[in-house]
């Protein structure tokens, strides 16, 4: 892991759902709104003591509000973000697992920039935490349509429907992996920018 880059790079971490909107709830009860801001307070938390703060790292909300979709896009303008990471955990009736990395499907500027970012992420997470690898998709979700100034995507971090992948976001130390994962992505992605 090396860092060579110039200016510290702005990078905010968008903790999906929040407040009354819990996103989606796991077979075992846990909440995807939980689960999001558990990783992106972590992720904050690693790159102050594994990083020792290389990177600016801004999330949408810290604790459990509900924020707009378009005040999120908008934070991120405002900051000059150099890249967008939206963290999501998956739902599906059908009996489903892994790891899948959304970017926006329309080509602009930063369409190449979004692919190779979202490739570092899905990368480092399948990799090293042994997530199913479903790959980089295409979607006109607001969050990444609104945010087309920078890199942007929308991760989603394994299915809180499946047992196994609900269950290993209830171990702390699972968490943190989840968040070293994410952030090693986004380091990895900066180095190759350079």
């Amino acid at each position: 892991m090396c860092f060579i880059f110039g200016q510290q790079k702005v990078i905010v971490i968008d903790v999906g759902h929040g407040g009354i909107d819990s996103g989606a709830i796991g077979v075992n009860g846990v909440s995807e709104k939980d689960v999001v801001l558990d990783v992106g307070l972590e992720i904050l938390r690693l790159n102050k003591t594994v990083l020792d703060n290389k990177l600016d790292i801004y999330l949408t909300r810290y604790k459990d509000t509900l924020i707009s979709l378009t005040n999120r896009s908008k934070l991120t303008k405002n900051l000059k973000a150099d890249v967008f990471v939206s963290l999501h955990c998956n739902a599906s009736n059908l009996p489903s697992k892994g790891i899948e990395v959304y970017v926006h499907n329309w080509n602009n500027q930063n369409t190449k920039k979004s692919i190779a970012l979202s490739i570092a992420v899905l990368d480092e997470s399948t990799q090293k935490l042994g997530f199913k690898k479903r790959g980089v998709k295409f979607a006109n979700f607001q969050v990444l349509r609104e945010t087309t100034f920078c890199p942007a995507i929308l991760v989603e971090l394994g299915f809180v429907t499946n047992l196994d992948e609900a269950d290993y976001f209830l171990k702390s130390q699972n968490i943190r992996a989840m968040a070293l994962a994410v952030l090693l992505g986004i380091t990895n992605y900066l180095n190759t920018r350079l």
